[in-house]
């Protein structure tokens, strides 16, 4: 993992930890469902960072027997465990709730409290989004949109930061309408709305952050940028003619498998081929340096007729 992916989670701990013990502490106070779904949503934010930094030190365990590969795709998982939190403790909570309290409105007691609480939630949560928008930034190529960066980017800890951030701030939006909209109408169930539309917010994200992360888990090829830089320096290597065929994975986000089959000189001596295959792989992770595992096999173009 990299430095900029541990502020944005350490940055989002911190944030959430505190937002979710001052937005519970306001629905005591107010017995707002709003204010109760984003203490859960809160506090589930706050364990899924925890998750995203038990998974970076669990793939850092070194390849054995059983693993030859390492551990790379932890990070994946984890951020996939991420996504089922989101959509249980948050989506389905705040939609439960927001459905009970349809049911049977209460009214929100001590707006300013709430009102109160909700702003400071925004800004920490806002100071915790800034952090992560800057550390993806280090990441997203120019030109490239966010919703192309989240479902390109193979680092999983940003955009689960950077969506779940996104998330909280909406939420808490939401959950402002419902609160003012419940005192200015007297009708108590606009709080209720509120924790619905969150729940519904929340689902949402949760689905995204899962199809993403199943296929990372799945395995994913190397991005046209970096395929257009292993071709190009697998065929400029010496004594290779041309790249017959080839095949990447992503077996964590800084670890990335190459499987080539290249063209030689089919007159080559076993030492000369052996030098040249050497050779290949080292132009190779000069030029992409996260091709850690390369296997190159030798092989002749046949022509068709």
């Amino acid at each position: 993992m990299t430095e900029g992916s541990k502020r944005a989670i350490l940055a989002a701990f911190l944030a959430n930890l505190g937002i979710a013990i001052a937005k519970f502490v306001g629905f005591l106070i107010t017995r707002s469902a709003g204010l109760l779904a984003e203490s859960i949503h809160s506090l589930a934010d706050t364990g899924n960072q925890g998750l995203l930094m038990l998974g970076n030190r669990r793939a850092r365990r070194q390849p054995d027997a059983e693993h030859p590969f390492g551990y790379g795709r932890e990070r994946f998982f984890w951020a996939f465990v991420v996504a089922l939190v989101l959509f249980s403790m948050g989506g389905l909570f705040a939609l439960y709730e927001g459905i009970s309290k349809l049911r049977n409105p209460h009214e929100v007691d001590n707006l300013p409290v709430a009102i109160g609480i909700l702003v400071f939630a925004a800004c920490l949560e806002g100071m915790s989004l800034r952090t992560a928008v800057r550390e993806a930034r280090a990441h997203k190529k120019p030109g490239d949109s966010w919703l192309r960066f989240i479902r390109k980017e193979k680092t999983p800890e940003l955009p689960v930061v950077l969506l779940e951030d996104v998330g909280a701030e909406i939420g808490l939006l939401l959950a402002l309408f419902g609160v003012l909209m419940a005192h200015v109408t007297g009708e108590p169930r606009w709080d209720a709305v509120g924790s619905i539309a969150i729940g519904m917010l929340l689902v949402v994200i949760a689905m995204t952050l899962a199809v993403e992360m199943k296929g990372l888990l799945i395995g994913e090829a190397a991005d046209e940028d970096t395929l257009a830089d292993i071709t190009a320096a697998l065929a400029a290597a010496p004594g290779v003619r041309s790249v017959i065929h080839m095949r990447t994975e992503h077996i964590s986000p800084e670890d990335l498998l190459v499987a080539a089959k290249l063209e030689f000189d089919p007159g080559a001596t076993l030492a000369t081929l052996a030098e040249r295959i050497d050779g290949a792989e080292a132009r190779l992770r000069a030029a992409v340096p996260a091709a850690r595992l390369v296997f190159i096999e030798p092989d002749v173009r046949h022509s068709i007729d």
